[in-house]
């Protein structure tokens, strides 16, 4: 009878080491001219060298930071002239087709005023440009959407497809139709 061994490998657990060989810091010029020693001993042996190359591709850490916030800065300057350009449209497009001001807290008017005209914008181009509505059935809708004067409610349906506005504007709730509805 043959004695019972076991595969070489079954009860060997494997010794974690950081290998010796392989150094773990490296220093790094970066092409913002500075030069910075990175502790690369959290990557794998094999992995450091790459990932030290890739960092000489990139300004350091400091650097990075101060153009991202520098970025974010003209970031917000644009959006702010974007929504600036956005609510003009929006208050001309509004004061053009005879819709009421909104009301609400005074920080959402402006937004409500935008995604008004956004979703009639694009609920004109859904059902009359690509539909097959007629001027007769849009007047009708723009009628129903006169009377919805809550911004908050224009501001729930901002990422409503425009040609589901009538459905939207048949399931308006009385709280968010004016106080001056002539529909009452």
């Amino acid at each position: 009878m043959k004695p019972h061994t076991s595969s070489p490998t079954s009860n060997v657990t494997p010794i974690k080491r950081n290998s010796p060989g392989v150094r773990t810091e490296w220093t790094v010029k970066h092409p913002c001219g500075h030069e910075v020693v990175h502790d690369l001993s959290g990557r794998p042996a094999d992995r450091r060298a790459g990932f030290a190359r890739w960092l000489a591709e990139r300004d350091c850490t400091d650097c990075w930071k101060a153009a991202r916030d520098t970025d974010s800065e003209s970031k917000e300057q644009w959006l702010a002239a974007k929504r600036a350009e956005e609510q003009q449209a929006a208050a001309e497009w509004a004061a053009r087709f005879d819709m009421p001001p909104l009301e609400g807290p005074e920080r959402a008017l402006d937004w409500g005023e935008r995604s008004r005209h956004q979703l009639m914008t694009a609920a004109h181009a859904a059902l009359v440009i690509e539909g097959t509505w007629g001027e007769a059935d849009w007047a009708a809708l723009e009628d129903k959407a006169r009377t919805v004067t809550r911004a908050g409610w224009w501001i729930d349906q901002r990422d409503a497809e425009g040609a589901d506005l009538l459905e939207l504007l048949d399931a308006v709730a009385e709280q968010d139709r004016g106080t001056e509805n002539p529909f009452r």
